[in-house]
């Protein structure tokens, strides 16, 4: 079957939702997610979304040097002022889509403050305010009559010219998206022919066996956008969660939100002792990549698999009614966080780097946009400041609709699009095949491409990626498209992305941290 929308969108988290909102009215829409509406990163984020609104104590320019200061000076200036400066209107938006978030008896909003940032400017609701962004966005999407949802719907490939028949390289100067061919949930795929299509697919965590991501975080439209020879950069700034909950088995791992240490959480080693005062004078609340080192060295140093987070010392009743999903989760596997610490070990957690993309959100490839952890926009730089992640989504979000509303007009949709073409192939007789495959590539991200990296590490990735991705192409080839089997090429287009994007950075900045380049010293002023 064929469709034709203005805009489709592909992706369901906070940067697909608002976008879609956002260009609803100005033609038709398509929102395509490959599961529900529900499973996204973005309803997983516990800490909240950070915005300049305190103007007594805060201000732009504090919020851009944290950014900066962050993102290890890799961080784009003009991208860090357009979030900064734009996020409180965006933040209005929200609040105007239902979103509710926690105010003190004063009627001011209640702030946060998380590692690295140098004042209290994180809008929460409790610690699950990614889950009431998520619900809230939903049910203005679901009030729209200009929007379609297509659930359980997998985007296998996006539409070019390569398509209809012509070379198309990295070198192409006039790629253009056309649309997508997605898998529907009987089996069969279908072509949507869009004017204007938006990535807003997510992160790409489950690469990696440990994560905090939710299983579907498998780098899709990344690895569609690269297929597509579309421009792909800063892959190798992988950010790993200092604090997830320690507890063998789970996966995705359950999030310990940074707020924990704004809040005055300290880490210590399983024998008890403070440790981050050897490594950086901003203690526990230092940036993420400074702790999750820090930790990483900890469990090293000792032989430990995780460290612990002590929050007992602060009043419990307080605790429970700044924590309630962190308090409940914990005390559903004993732990009482009032009264006992709690395991904590790093997991990969955010990508900072993705499809390369303009102010106007717009990639390499013409009329294909890309919005939220899946892009690049060059905020984050080496790494992410705590709580930037969601306020980038709705930020460029509004940048990708003005720009595509501008735009849908004057683009026509392409009639001589072939149908997918799946001729000769048969469904996998072994599905062992790909889940082992699967497996195996996260072994091989966590071993050798994880927190800590060194050449003969990477090397080893490399050649074992390379075997996996000659025998998944040959499997593919074969194959009726399934969800299994396109995202094991994602993965494995994306792991290889990750590692040789670190190949070619030779120092250690930001979130790559190598032997083989040792970091130069920073000053770092601590906060007061």
């Amino acid at each position: 079957m064929t469709r034709k929308y203005d805009f489709l969108v592909i992706g369901s988290g906070i940067a697909g939702m608002s976008f879609a909102l956002k260009v609803a009215g100005h033609g038709t829409v398509a929102l395509v997610c490959k599961t529900t509406l529900d499973e996204a990163n973005t309803a997983l984020a516990q800490g909240g979304v950070a915005s300049v609104t305190n103007l007594e104590v805060d201000n732009f320019d504090k919020h851009i040097e944290d950014t900066m200061i962050a993102g290890d000076y890799l961080s784009d200036p003009e991208a860090v002022k357009k979030v900064v400066t734009n996020a409180p209107a965006q933040i209005a938006e929200l609040i105007k889509w239902g979103v509710d978030f926690d105010r003190n008896e004063n009627g001011d909003f209640d702030l946060h403050r998380e590692g690295g940032h140098s004042e209290f400017r994180i809008l929460h609701h409790a610690d699950n305010t990614g889950y009431e962004i998520q619900q809230s966005l939903i049910e203005a999407v679901k009030r729209n009559p200009g929007i379609d949802v297509f659930e359980n719907h997998f985007a296998i490939e996006i539409i070019t010219q390569h398509h209809l028949g012509k070379r198309v390289t990295r070198r192409t100067p006039d790629i253009t998206c056309y649309g997508a061919y997605i898998l529907t949930p009987d089996g069969s795929v279908d072509t949507f022919l869009s004017k204007v299509t938006l990535m807003a697919t997510g992160g790409c965590g489950a690469v990696y066996t440990t994560t905090t991501n939710p299983l579907v975080a498998t780098g899709d439209g990344i690895a569609m956008v690269y297929r597509a020879k579309g421009t792909v950069k800063d892959m190798e700034f992988i950010q790993f969660h200092p604090t997830a909950l320690y507890h063998p088995g789970d996966r995705p791992s359950f999030l310990i939100t940074e707020a924990m240490r704004g809040y005055g959480a300290v880490l210590r080693n399983l024998r008890g002792e403070e440790f981050m005062h050897r490594y950086d004078p901003r203690l526990s609340l230092a940036p993420r990549d400074i702790v999750a080192r820090a930790i990483d060295s900890e469990m090293k140093l000792h032989g430990d698999d995780h460290v612990y987070l002590d929050v007992t010392h602060k009043d419990p009743e307080e605790t429970r009614r700044h924590f309630p999903n962190i308090y409940a989760k914990c005390l559903s596997l004993g732990i009482d966080i009032t009264r006992d610490y709690i395991p904590v070990a790093p997991a990969a957690h955010y990508l900072c780097g993705g499809i390369k993309v303009d102010t106007n959100g717009e990639s390499s490839i013409k009329h294909l946009y890309a919005v939220g952890e899946c892009s690049c926009t060059g905020l984050h730089g080496g790494n992410r400041l705590a709580s930037n992640s969601l306020i980038e989504a709705v930020v460029y979000a509004d940048a990708a609709a003005v720009h595509a509303v501008d735009e849908v007009g004057h683009i026509s949709w392409r009639n001589d699009v072939p149908t997918w073409n799946d001729e000769g192939t048969s469904h996998p007789e072994e599905m062992v095949l790909i889940t082992q495959s699967i497996k195996e590539v996260g072994q091989i991200m966590s071993a050798y491409v994880g927190i800590v990296r060194s050449n003969l590490r990477l090397d080893r990735a490399w050649n074992r990626l390379d075997i996996l991705y000659e025998e998944t192409e040959r499997l593919f080839k074969r194959s009726k498209a399934s969800r299994e089997i396109c995202e094991l090429r994602n993965i494995i287009n994306v792991g290889y992305l990750i590692m040789r994007q670190a190949k070619e950075r030779h120092e250690s900045r930001g979130l790559h941290y190598t032997v083989d380049y040792p970091p130069v010293e920073r000053e770092v002023a601590t906060q007061s």
